[in-house]
């Protein structure tokens, strides 16, 4: 009787996600408080237009260079836990045999099952380190092209985030522009949460309204603190 295969299907865009999340999560919500702001302070749309596109590419630049300059950390981190387990595999076989028996002996495997294992990591010593990174220190090998990837993917997002909540100041007056920018920015925010939600695994109502909460208040706090000073 022929057999289906089974195929398992799971979601591997973690990181690509996690940049789309973090710049598109504040390229709506920062352009977003600071226009509302400005519109309680000032009455002139060419004001707000310029102060949100400086902000949008000020913001861009910033979080992409968090972006590159976090993946290029995890990457040096990597590289230096690896040469240090390299040394240890070399030099204190002993003991890095015992903590490989450590890790098995806490999913219940017996000396007998263990000690091949051991006497097979022996022999493969390159093996023997990447077991030790994933499983003793949790750490995965990065993506050497992840630093720029990711720098990038969060500064587009921003900017496309950031250009939701300045449109209609672009193209209306301020009076009219803040009460466009809000229905339109909060839409955007609740549709941006479902999706995130749907993706990362979280109930997607949830994060829905999580996000559509944060933005709120920001943009609302903003507005009350211009409108108070001026």
């Amino acid at each position: 009787m022929p057999q289906t295969p089974h195929i398992e299907r799971h979601f591997t865009g973690t990181a690509t996600v996690r940049d789309i999340v973090i710049g598109m999560s504040d390229g709506l919500t920062v352009p977003f408080a600071l226009a509302a702001g400005l519109s309680g302070a000032v009455d002139n749309t060419s004001i707000i237009v310029t102060a949100g596109l400086a902000e949008i590419a000020a913001g861009s630049i910033a979080m992409g260079l968090g972006g590159y300059l976090a993946a290029r950390s995890d990457a040096e981190h990597y590289q230096a836990e690896r040469a240090r387990e390299e040394s240890e595999v070399r030099e204190k076989a002993t003991v890095e045999a015992e903590e490989v028996a450590a890790v098995f002996r806490a999913y219940g495997l017996t000396p007998d099952e263990i000690n091949p294992v051991i006497d097979a990591f022996r022999k493969r010593p390159a093996a023997w380190v990447d077991f030790m990174m994933r499983f003793e220190l949790g750490l995965e090998k990065p993506d050497p092209r992840r630093a720029l990837a990711s720098a990038v993917t969060i500064a587009a997002a921003y900017i496309l985030g950031g250009f939701i909540p300045l449109g209609p100041y672009m193209a209306l007056k301020a009076t009219h522009a803040l009460a466009a920018s809000v229905g339109i920015t909060l839409l955007a925010l609740g549709i941006f949460g479902y999706v995130k939600g749907h993706f990362t695994g979280a109930a997607p109502v949830r994060s829905s309204l999580q996000t559509v909460l944060i933005g709120g208040l920001a943009a609302s706090a903003a507005f009350a603190i211009a409108r108070a000073i001026s």
